[in-house]
């Protein structure tokens, strides 16, 4: 008697998709709903909330974003979707607070754009509210997705040594109307204009190179430009640790595109020229000169630096939305706790790039950095 065949192992179902609410029609949300639909089925566009439902409609359709998203005329409409499980926030700075806290109190969970908080106290009110209802936070700072920055970070001890002396540059040659009417220059929206916005990156490339050490104390460099409303346009400052350790860095809307990150060390220096956006969408060069010397009679260098390319098949903000998303199912369907890596990064570049600012608005004097 031929007994019966096993019967076959179930097949593991994929986890459910998160199904992401974009909160505001601003350009940068553009890109992440592209990133949101490459992400695809880690993620899934549920929802738009605009301050009108023909804005979300328009947005939907100009991003082909699925028929089955629906679309609501404000935001708290868009909180109370049961069907959304993570909020996308790409509002002006000074809405921050209030609508990332009201989508947390709500369950959803919060990818943040960036600048984050006009200051430390309004993040805290968001982080806080975050960890009451267990949901994940994570900034947009996109660059830290990429695979590159795995790679550099790999390489930094053996090949860069004790790191000593960060450089860091952000600037792009905003046009006139940029200048007058984007939300960046406009006291009542993005009051910390270039800092927050260019800024940002600049510190957070300045704290991954330390291993996010915070530094002693910052003092800005004079003469930052401002607008008439008294917003900035373009500045910088210089960072410095209690081992010696110092950073500088300048962004600006007044210059030519450069996005550059010089990581100097005892045995090396690394060097990216393209570090927030590579020019390629599929790949990241960057170089290291390690243990660099002269050539006899100094007429070169010995060892040449070494080119590295990191390639990779996704954009950097689309990997960004698959390891957020990653994150969000293993809380919603594995009962994980939320990652407090993410909140701890943001904080430690708010709490600088608050000291920078009170260092502007002090005449440039030193400013403790208090984490």
């Amino acid at each position: 008697m031929s007994s019966a065949a096993p019967a076959p192992a179930p097949e593991e179902q994929p986890p459910r998709p998160v199904r992401f609410g974009i909160m505001g029609c601003a350009s940068i949300a553009r890109k992440l709903a592209r990133a949101m639909l490459l992400a695809a089925p880690a993620a899934a566009v549920a929802a738009v909330g605009s301050r009108s439902e023909a804005k979300a409609r328009l947005f939907a359709a100009d991003n082909g974003l699925p028929a089955a998203a629906r679309l609501h005329g404000s935001y708290e409409a868009l909180l109370d979707d049961p069907a959304v499980d993570a909020v996308y926030l790409p509002l002006p700075t000074s809405l921050h607070v209030q609508w990332a806290t009201a989508a947390a109190a709500r369950g959803k969970h919060v990818l943040l754009e960036k600048p984050t908080a006009l200051c430390a106290s309004d993040l805290d009110a968001i982080l806080a509210a975050c960890e009451a209802s267990g949901v994940q936070f994570m900034d947009s700072t996109m660059w830290m997705h990429h695979p590159r920055t795995a790679k550099m970070r790999e390489l930094l001890p053996a090949d860069v040594g004790d790191v000593r002396v960060i450089n860091s540059l952000f600037s792009f040659r905003a046009n006139e109307d940029f200048l007058q009417n984007d939300i960046r220059v406009k006291p009542d929206l993005d009051a910390l204009g270039v800092l927050g916005d260019a800024g940002w990156y600049c510190i957070r490339a300045i704290l991954w190179a330390v291993d996010y050490e915070l530094p002693k104390n910052v003092i800005a460099l004079p003469e930052p430009v401002k607008n008439q409303a008294g917003v900035l346009i373009a500045c910088g400052a210089t960072l410095y640790w209690a081992d010696g350790k110092m950073a500088t860095f300048h962004c600006s809307f007044l210059t030519n595109l450069t996005m550059d990150l010089t990581v100097i060390g005892t045995d090396g220096t690394l060097h990216v020229t393209d570090f927030i956006i590579p020019y390629e969408e599929k790949s990241g060069p960057f170089s290291v000169a390690s243990r660099s010397n002269f050539a006899e009679l100094h007429t070169g260098w010995v060892p040449q630096p070494s080119k590295h390319v990191v390639t990779t098949d996704l954009p950097q903000e689309a990997l960004m939305v698959k390891e957020f998303c990653r994150l969000v199912q293993g809380i919603r369907d594995g009962g994980a706790k939320p990652e407090g890596k993410w909140p701890a990064i943001t904080r430690k570049t708010q709490v600088v790039m608050d000291a920078v600012k009170a260092s502007i608005d002090k005449g440039f004097e030193s400013v403790d950095v208090v984490s």
